[in-house]
């Protein structure tokens, strides 16, 4: 069974949530830009959209990267690489665009907005799994 970190940005904070089980299925296969309902990471009414995220090693996404294997890239200064010296490139190992089981965390972006509030949606979830707030 798959299991990933969801990291949901709204406005000037971020929230991290965890969804496992027939929620974390439904998001195998999507890739960064595509919309995601909120329901599968416990927020109804929102709309969400996949921004980035990393695999179980910690390669980062790419979105210029197609399928779900990682693949060696030369970069230049751009996501996955900051070079020390102007004009320095890099062979970089980086994530495909495309989310599947090797992939532990994803980012999230907050499109649409519901009627409640996501702090008050996260808390209750959690109370509901029996976790401590913090």
């Amino acid at each position: 069974m798959p299991e990933f970190k969801i990291v949901v940005n709204h406005k000037e904070n971020a929230y991290k949530v965890d969804v496992k089980d027939h929620h974390a299925n439904t998001l195998i296969g999507k890739r960064i830009g595509d919309e995601v309902d909120g329901i599968f990471v416990s927020l109804p009414g929102y709309k969400l959209q996949i921004t980035g995220g990393s695999d179980h090693d910690g390669f980062v996404m790419r979105k210029d990267v197609d399928g779900r294997t990682r693949r060696k890239i030369l970069l230049s200064k751009s996501l996955g690489f900051k070079p020390k010296k102007k004009g320095m490139r890099k062979r970089q190992t980086v994530c495909g665009n495309t989310i599947s089981e090797k992939i532990s965390q994803i980012d999230m972006k907050v499109i649409k907005s519901g009627a409640k509030p996501i702090e008050k949606l996260l808390k209750a979830t959690q109370e509901k799994n029996g976790k401590e707030t913090a």
